[in-house]
């Protein structure tokens, strides 16, 4: 039986190791603020971007260059033809314009990149538009920049998703490797601690960063952004807490067998930068190819941060994230199931 007592010296033990570490307190508790800050303030910026344009000096297009200067997206470049090129290879532009004989203009840009597309219907538009080209349809544009609807509202829940991961793979992964690296483990092991006792005070201990490190980041958010949380608070507490129970025996999972800090590094990376990228932490996953999606949906920072997203960003209830709250369970079961039989305490 487990002893209330020994558990709760364990659980300050790991908590006092990870106030004695300054670069834990920062990746756990001012990395994320930093990071929201500089996203934030980067997407802040209500004035439209402008793509700058390459015109080819002597060309059919150099006499257009008032009429794209006059549009406020739009910033043409005079270049000559031999460094035209190597500027839209660098990305110093986004399209290169041109002519040939006759008065034909070339558009050169790289179709794979939003931002050339975009440029292109930009200078498209401006070309026809000063040569003459009317708009038989009236369009009216109405931007949308309402609180809730922004892309820093939509960013702040995947962020601390994304906390939860990082700080729950290193902070018990990396921690139960070193303990096992410099024999402290097999001291421990030797005494009369339950072992059981060891793993659960790992899990207790993340919860009391927990405490710290999400209501840093949804404060921050509230004051510095005007982030809402529109969904129930009770809901948002509980997918966090799910979140990082998962995410922690994923961290025990990965030390299960690692014998040094440099191996459970690569298997932490490992499990984390496919769903860094695909988990839809900056971006979202509807980006992803149709054939990926049920991979995709599948990984549990998907579904942790589709569970926040739903109740921070809609204020749904928790009913509505049942499946997703089903994947986080799977996943936490499983890591901790797997964890257990294989766990090396020597």
């Amino acid at each position: 039986m487990t002893d209330p007592v020994a558990l709760k010296e364990l659980v300050l033990t790991r908590v006092r190791v990870m106030f004695r570490e300054p670069e834990v307190l920062f990746w756990v508790f001012f990395f994320p603020v930093l990071l929201a800050l500089g996203i934030g303030v980067a997407f802040a910026d209500r004035s439209p971007e402008r793509f700058r344009i390459g015109v080819e000096r002597g060309s059919a297009a150099e006499a257009y260059v008032a009429a794209l200067a006059a549009n406020p997206e739009l910033e043409p470049v005079l270049l000559d033809a031999g460094g035209s090129g190597e500027a839209l290879r660098r990305g110093e532009v986004a399209l290169v314009a041109e002519g040939i004989a006759g008065g034909t203009l070339i558009f050169r840009y790289d179709p794979t990149r939003p931002e050339a597309r975009a440029a292109r219907a930009l200078t498209e538009a401006a070309f026809q538009e000063a040569a003459g080209a009317t708009r038989p349809l009236a369009i009216r544009e109405e931007e949308v920049l309402a609180r809730g609807q922004r892309y820093i509202d939509w960013l702040i829940p995947g962020l601390i998703g994304f906390n939860l991961m990082g700080t729950g793979l290193w902070s018990v992964g990396f921690y139960t490797t070193q303990v096992r690296e410099t024999r402290v483990l097999r001291r421990l092991v030797a005494t009369p601690m339950r072992r059981s006792d060891f793993l659960l005070a790992q899990i207790l201990a993340r919860y009391v960063f927990l405490l710290g490190e999400v209501p840093v980041i949804m404060i921050f958010a509230w004051l510095a952004f005007g982030v809402p949380i529109e969904g129930a608070l009770g809901s948002v507490v509980l997918i966090v807490i799910l979140g990082a129970t998962c995410f922690s025996g994923l961290g025990l999972l990965a030390a299960s067998r690692a014998r040094t800090s440099e191996g459970v590094s690569g298997i932490i990376n490992v499990i984390m930068m496919p769903m860094l990228i695909l988990s839809g932490v900056f971006f979202s996953v509807e980006r992803f190819p149709d054939t990926a999606q049920l991979l995709i949906r599948a990984l549990p920072l998907t579904a942790v941060n589709d569970a926040l997203r739903a109740v921070y960003n809609d204020g749904s209830g928790l009913l509505t994230v049942l499946p997703e709250l089903g994947v986080i369970v799977f996943w936490t079961v499983a890591a901790f199931l797997a964890a257990l039989r294989l766990f090396r305490w020597q």
